[in-house]
């Protein structure tokens, strides 16, 4: 439930102004509205990244421990991840908003994106962005790093139960419920991955943007 509330809303940051973006003669945003879009952007980003990591240690509990899982994926528990799920996102969004609120824009101000997004806006700026660009990494790194660590380490807990069932369906059924949920975190992950942690000269914007297509819009839809 949370995850599909966390894409709508992500989804809704970034899609009725780009559809509006295409369509109407007066493209612009203001830069209040640019940082706002950004904050909501960062903050659904980081809570996708750290509510996925949580449902991997939700599959690990309900294939690897099932006679606990009530026990263990208790209310309080439950509670207690999406609490820190939305603390990151949160973190994550204040992190980076923070980060670009005091850079200095100038020339003709065109965000070569549909969206207020983190790199274009460096790329805008009139300011010394080095530092800028180091928080970028460690804050991405940290918030794509620390989710992927722990949505491995339930898969290699969860494989190696799986391969000591003896029983074809209970292999069978296993696959089926993880599958979806590694579909969409390969996806995520790898277009996040491959957007923010290359330096932009290896990747023009121009071609992020593709990559941006893909967690902005596809993954939520899936």
């Amino acid at each position: 439930f949370n995850l599909s509330v966390i894409d709508f809303c992500y989804s809704s940051t970034i899609i009725p102004k780009m559809l509006t973006s295409f369509i109407s003669k007066t493209n612009i945003i203001s830069h209040s509205g640019c940082m706002t879009q950004l904050f909501f952007f960062c903050f659904f980003v980081f809570s996708e990244s750290f509510i996925l990591s949580a449902m991997a240690y939700d599959r690990y509990v309900a294939i690897c421990n099932p006679l606990m899982y009530t026990v263990t994926m208790s209310p309080q528990v439950c509670l207690l991840l999406l609490l820190g799920v939305y603390v990151m996102g949160f973190s994550g969004g204040i992190a980076h908003t923070g980060n670009l609120m005091n850079l200095t824009f100038c020339a003709d101000n065109l965000i070569n994106h549909f969206m207020c997004d983190i790199l274009p806006l460096l790329e805008l700026s009139c300011s010394n962005t080095f530092t800028n660009e180091l928080v970028v990494f460690i804050v991405v790194a940290f918030g794509i790093g620390v989710p992927i660590v722990t949505i491995f380490i339930s898969y290699a807990l969860i494989l190696s139960s799986i391969l000591h069932m003896h029983s074809t369906e209970g292999r069978s059924k296993a696959f089926s419920t993880c599958s979806s949920h590694l579909i969409v975190v390969c996806l995520f992950f790898g277009s996040g991955a491959f957007m923010y942690l290359k330096p932009p000269s290896i990747l023009p914007l121009d071609q992020g943007k593709v990559s941006s297509l893909f967690y902005t819009i596809v993954v939520p839809m899936l």
